[in-house]
């Protein structure tokens, strides 16, 4: 966050407008950005694709 949203900018006119940004931020950061430590994918699709793949005993066996 500290190279893509504070570099080079002096501040925010209002404790909103900084708040405004950081989500936006956030919001980038977890359902565009790709990780290369979660197989390429946003932490979003990593965590849908976690709880959507369920186990059973009779599927390990």
């Amino acid at each position: 966050m500290k190279r893509e949203t504070l570099q080079g900018r002096r501040g925010w006119t209002s404790e909103c407008e900084a708040r405004l940004e950081l989500f936006r931020w956030l919001y980038r950061y977890n359902t565009v950005c790709r990780h290369s430590r979660l197989g390429h994918r946003s932490p979003i699709a990593y965590e849908t694709a976690l709880h959507t793949t369920s186990t059973t005993l009779a599927q390990a066996a």
